[in-house]
């Protein structure tokens, strides 16, 4: 029998190579499982980003509908202050809101905004303001940033919930608690442009 360099032919070379064999798959593996939870970490660290760019776009668009009705309060004081207590009772939105906490957020605002476009209906002086006009342009603007920010969040749900249903990467988001996350669902009021 030939022997192997490295071994002594003594008939313990068979069980070594095997072990060496078997250490080196079982260090692949546990590689393996170790950056495949890396990449569901990764991967779940751009949906939770992608979430909280959404909710600094809302808090935005927010800010710009409370300027707008602090500046009504010289032509409508108590109008315009229940309005502020609706805008200042909301609960903020961060990287770990889901998408039924924004729809939940969105609905209030576009209450607020329904209330607020009634008040300034009743008072042309302040529709023809510079502030009002200011502030009504950056609601959009915030607003059109809202909507792309929603199409990143969906794109990082996509390349999560892709990689948590693929063999055998599946195997380790399982293993590990890696849930799919929501995707944000269009409505007929998210596919239209506002119309302030």
């Amino acid at each position: 029998m030939v022997g192997l360099p490295w071994c002594d032919n003594s008939g313990m070379d068979l069980p070594i190579i095997i072990l060496i064999i078997l250490a080196v798959v079982i260090v692949a593996l546990v590689g393996w499982v170790i950056a495949t939870y890396n990449s569901f970490v990764r991967l779940r660290e751009n949906v939770r980003n992608a979430m909280g760019q959404i909710a600094t776009q809302v808090e935005s668009r927010w800010d710009a509908l409370t300027s707008v009705i602090a500046a009504a309060k010289q032509y409508a004081q108590h109008e315009a202050e229940t309005l502020l207590n609706v805008t200042q009772s909301r609960s903020p939105l961060r990287s770990d809101s889901t998408p039924a906490d924004v729809a939940h957020d969105d609905q209030a605002f576009a209450g607020a905004l329904a209330r607020f476009n009634a008040l300034a209906e009743n008072y042309p002086q302040l529709r023809a303001s510079e502030t009002y006009s200011q502030a009504m342009d950056a609601v959009t603007t915030f607003e059109d940033n809202v909507r792309f920010s929603r199409m990143f969040y969906n794109d990082s749900v996509t390349k999560l919930n892709r990689y948590r249903s693929q063999f055998p990467s599946m195997i380790v988001g399982a293993l590990f608690g890696f849930a799919p996350e929501p995707y944000f669902e269009n409505t007929s009021t998210k596919s239209e442009m506002p119309g302030w």
